[in-house]
């Protein structure tokens, strides 16, 4: 439990209040769980990894790998689309990983600039900050023992979760307004806004079979009281209080990232600032180190044509993604915009297009109507959202930077 809480509660918790903004808090309101439950489509995929490992014991549990199997041992006329399937997967498994690389380096580089304006008479485009930060980034990602990444990953996972505390202290330490001092609805055109920045608050599909394949209790995973469920319904309640009260407590005035609305006067608020590039920093390379190991054993083939040094040949590949992430967060330095773009892209797929796509595969030709209906429903409501959400979230990102 305290890995999945930890592991769903992500710097996208920042962004919700700006989100709620996009489609105002009633609407936002109502909304956030519905995108919850049918986003939450976790289960089917442990369902589908343990019909899978039925069907073949030796079988190893990886999102990629149960896509895979699924069409090789389903049905026959499947078989052939088993490889796509399972490089689908992990395309948009590491493009969601790299995405959330990006809006992390926006993120830090915002709020070390917020920060460092405050205190000198420094006036930097928030660029140079994202170039200063990305070398010792580069370095940091140069680890390729995961191991040696836990003691990061522990300080950066207290360091944020401490920070959350803060926003929430800050947020209710005055008296809240009323809520009709805000809109309760936005705009048609923010609503796939808030749409793809939930999605990336909500999508952590990939963190869900390692942990229970690594649980002593499996079984506990699954049911409706089961860790999963529990887990999810307890972080669907920290980011709803986080975007509904933030927004009614900053109003029209809600920056891309609520730590950028606090006290500029206050030393614990720009603290918070400070410990949240450190964390995210440090969840960066968490977040980088996932896709490394999918796209690396087939690019070091072509590299061994060049070089016979393998280590070196990675430690480039390595450097050569963190610049892409740089020139990536460089283009669209809007901590909200790229949230919602990359939850709208890699999330939806993720999360609601691949899921009923794979429990499909898995159940025919015996699949209930119940099933079936449920799966098409949230595979209709994930292909909108993309599209939707990509259209409109491009859309801002082009209204942003060209006026």
């Amino acid at each position: 439990m305290a890995h999945l809480l930890k592991g769903n509660i992500g710097t996208g918790i920042f962004s919700l209040p700006s989100a709620f903004l996009n489609a105002g808090l009633w609407v936002a309101f109502g909304m956030f769980p519905v995108i919850a439950i049918v986003s939450n489509p976790k289960i089917t995929q442990v369902k589908s990894a343990a019909v899978m490992k039925r069907r073949d014991p030796s079988f190893s549990i990886s999102y990629a790998g149960t896509a895979e199997m699924a069409c090789r041992t389903g049905q026959p006329q499947y078989a052939k689309y088993a490889r796509a399937f399972g490089i689908t997967v992990n395309v948009f498994i590491c493009l969601k990983h790299f995405g959330a690389c990006v809006v992390y380096l926006v993120f830090t580089s915002t709020n070390l600039q917020a920060v460092i304006e405050y205190y000198t008479e420094i006036r930097w485009n928030v660029r140079i900050y994202m170039c200063i930060l990305t070398i010792p980034l580069i370095f940091l990602n140069w680890i390729r023992n995961l191991k040696l990444l836990a003691p990061v990953s522990l300080v950066a996972n207290v360091l944020q979760m401490s920070s959350i505390v803060v926003v929430f202290y800050y947020i209710f330490r005055d008296p809240l307004p009323p809520t009709n001092s805000v809109p309760a609805f936005g705009s048609w055109g923010g609503v796939p806004l808030f749409f793809g920045t939930a999605i990336f608050s909500l999508e952590t599909i990939t963190l869900v079979l390692p942990l229970q394949k690594d649980m002593r209790r499996p079984w506990d995973f699954k049911g409706w009281t089961g860790i999963l469920n529990t887990g999810m319904t307890i972080v669907t309640c920290i980011y709803i209080a986080m975007g509904f009260f933030g927004y009614l407590q900053y109003g029209e005035e809600i920056e891309g990232s609520i730590t950028l609305n606090l006290p500029q006067d206050e030393v614990l608020a720009q603290v918070v600032k400070i410990l949240l590039v450190v964390a995210i920093c440090g969840n960066y390379a968490v977040q980088f180190y996932v896709p490394i190991p999918i796209m690396w054993p087939t690019l070091s083939k072509y590299a061994a044509r060049y070089t016979k040094n393998d280590f070196a040949a990675e430690l480039a590949f390595r450097t050569f993604m963190v610049l892409v992430t740089l020139l990536l967060a460089a283009a669209i330095p809007k901590i909200d915009l790229v949230v919602s773009l990359v939850g709208a892209v890699t999330g939806t797929f993720l999360a609601l297009i691949l899921p009923p796509i794979l429990e499909y595969v898995t159940c025919a030709p015996n699949i209930s109507k119940a099933i079936l209906t449920k799966d098409i429903v949230i595979l209709v409501f994930g292909i909108v959202g993309f599209v939707t959400g990509t259209y409109s979230t491009i859309l801002a990102i082009v209204q942003e930077f060209t006026g």
